[in-house]
């Protein structure tokens, strides 16, 4: 769904079917993080959805979507693993079989959220763009129905309903900070924001080790990179989408790089400051934060902590890195 593409009443369809399945994820406030006077840092944890990611608003809604339009024999994803198990989620709620792509070694946490759900897991290719081309071929050939978060035009309007929340649960908010993967989130949420506050700032955060948005960003079209290999899989996209690229320049403010160091650290921060469980991409925001926390505020900032299937080597990394940094 791209700027041009959206439309509000998607969005407030979306807002109604979601609230008969899901309460509003909490916004905390994070004390530990308060690093410049008067500032007011609040924490929307998307992180406490049913799959541990964000991911379920936008899948859940675009299979339904789907499904109202005809009959849907099987539903096709591929994904470093949230957005296949939130497409494992909703197609267990609506009663649709389930094949998820995933690249070779993937997220072992995720697998396993994947599985719970009774969906079957196809491992194919090193990263998510090899990952996509079997699950198209497949689903090509196959007649399924490939839910594609990159690209299909219902999931921003789940992940919109991020925004209605925050709005919603802190009316004063100015900034958003968001995880940029796929971009089908901070599309959602830049949209509905500045709808409903024209003056919100949204700021997107990329892996410095997959950059590609970043870089499309910045010049204005698609730019691509020859890998993405970060810690944060959910941040891993290397192949952006032209369209999407265009979406973001019309939509959001500034975009930042965060560190695979940076990362580690807003991880063991987030548990032992504030004891919330967080992965690599959903510890993006605040990775940002910390790192450059003292520009000026124009008022209250959210940051999206996105996800907590944190595989447990990472954490135990996080951890290990934190006690050495405090000796």
């Amino acid at each position: 769904m791209t700027a041009a593409k959206t439309r509000w009443a998607d969005i407030e369809r979306a807002r109604q079917f979601l609230q008969q399945h899901f309460v509003p994820t909490r916004l905390i406030a994070a004390t530990s993080l308060k690093n410049v006077p008067d500032a007011q840092v609040h924490l929307k944890l998307e992180s406490e959805m049913p799959t541990g990611s964000f991911k379920v608003r936008g899948a859940l809604y675009a299979l339904h979507t789907e499904m109202t339009k005809g009959q849907v024999m099987e539903v096709v994803a591929s994904s470093t693993g949230n957005h296949g198990a939130a497409v494992g989620y909703a197609a267990k709620l609506l009663n649709v079989p389930a094949k998820i792509f995933l690249p070779v070694k993937a997220n072992p946490a995720k697998q396993t959220r994947i599985r719970a759900c009774g969906a079957e897991i196809v491992e194919r290719g090193q990263d998510i763009s090899e990952a996509f081309e079997g699950a198209q071929e497949y689903a090509r050939q196959a007649g399924s129905f490939l839910l594609n978060d990159a690209t299909n035009p219902d999931v921003p309007a789940g992940t919109a309903t991020i925004a209605i929340e925050i709005i919603d649960q802190l009316p004063s908010v100015t900034e958003i900070w968001v995880p940029m993967g796929d971009t089908a989130l901070i599309r959602g949420v830049a949209f509905a924001a500045k709808r409903l506050r024209p003056d919100v700032r949204v700021v997107g955060i990329q892996a410095e080790c997959a950059p590609a948005y970043y870089l499309s960003w910045k010049a204005g079209h698609a730019i691509s990179t020859a890998t993405c290999d970060t810690i944060a899989d959910g941040l891993a996209t290397r192949a952006p989408v032209e369209e999407n690229v265009f979406a973001i320049r019309e939509l959001v403010d500034d975009v930042r790089l965060v560190t695979e160091a940076q990362m580690f650290n807003a991880i063991e921060h987030l548990l032992v400051k504030e004891h919330v469980v967080v992965e690599p991409a959903g510890a993006a925001t605040t990775a940002a934060w910390l790192a450059k926390s003292t520009t000026a505020l124009r008022g209250p900032v959210v940051l999206l902590a996105t996800g907590s299937n944190i595989a447990e080597p990472i954490l135990r990394q996080a951890l290990m890195r934190g006690q050495e940094s405090a000796r």
